[in-house]
């Protein structure tokens, strides 16, 4: 295998303090969009959001290769969730990146409007892949990255995988073919956060040792504070500069369900729910405190 770098030194993908701070202003706008919107919606995935709102940041702002405006180019990267439920924090990203107008977001989830709970690609541009129901993401990926090889068209899959849906025996068989296949241009994202819709992950079904499943099943895999983007952002760099890999790689992001918001940190059970206006205010009061 030839890399276009050397994996050992990642000094050359660190961010600057300018790229930092922008960064960590748009995750602090993705948590504050989606209280905004579920406003709207009256209820909505807050902490499934939280805990991903810096690897959408890092992906969508620094990482991806994508034009303004034409969300069907062909040599875009692709992203795709299986944790579809967090569409609501994706979606104002999309907006940014003109794919859709805004006065579409803002009628997030009322009837006629193409933005719901969860991503459609037939009704949303910029979204790949029709995502909520869990374990099916990572095949996507996976076809999708294999049409770009065989089409000598080079772009990067990124997949965002819940920790709970380790659980999905579709996940693992995607896995082992992505490996078998040799596809390189292939990257799992998981959120591990801790938890899923019936509490804790280990606790409904134990996923660890998670990473060396990963390994076991011929991915490169590395773990990273998914919160610390002076960590993530370059490792994300540095995975999307090699060339030649064969192996497809697996991030396992340590991050933590409703971060930036104290009292969803703590609950489980705000992984879905409606914040009525005193709260909703202490939420985004908080958020609006904390560089994270």
């Amino acid at each position: 295998m030839t890399l276009a770098v050397d994996p050992s030194n990642t000094d050359e993908y660190a961010l600057t303090p300018t790229e930092l701070a922008r960064l960590r202003e748009k995750a602090q706008f993705i948590r504050l969009e989606t209280i905004r919107l579920i406003e709207i919606a009256k209820v909505g995935h807050y902490t499934s959001v939280f805990s991903a709102a810096e690897l959408f940041a890092a992906l969508y702002y620094d990482v991806m290769s994508l034009r303004h405006g034409e969300p069907k180019w062909p040599l875009r990267d692709r992203f795709m969730m299986g944790k579809g439920h967090a569409a609501v924090g994706l979606f104002p990203v999309l907006v940014e990146w003109g794919f859709f107008d805004k006065e579409i977001l803002d009628g997030y989830t009322r009837l006629g409007n193409p933005l719901g709970d969860h991503p459609d690609m037939r009704k949303v541009p910029g979204v790949d892949f029709s995502s909520g129901s869990i374990g099916h993401a990572l095949s996507g990926g996976l076809g999708m990255a294999m049409a770009g090889r065989m089409l000598g068209q080079d772009f990067t899959t990124f997949v965002m995988l819940g920790d709970g849906e380790m659980q999905e025996g579709q996940v693992w068989e995607a896995a082992m073919a992505a490996s078998h296949h040799k596809v390189g241009s292939l990257v799992a994202i998981v959120d591990r956060n801790g938890f899923q819709l019936d509490g804790s992950v280990d606790d409904v079904i134990g996923v660890e040792p998670l990473a060396d499943k990963w390994r076991a099943f011929g991915w490169d895999v590395h773990d990273v504070d998914g919160h610390d983007l002076a960590a993530l952002t370059p490792l994300l760099r540095r995975i999307k500069a090699e060339k030649g890999r064969e192996k497809p790689v697996c991030i396992i992001a340590q991050t933590l369900k409703g971060k930036g918001v104290s009292y969803m940190e703590t609950e489980p059970g705000w992984h879905l729910g409606y914040l009525d206006p005193e709260d909703a205010q202490r939420a985004i009061d908080e958020i609006k405190s904390k560089v994270i």
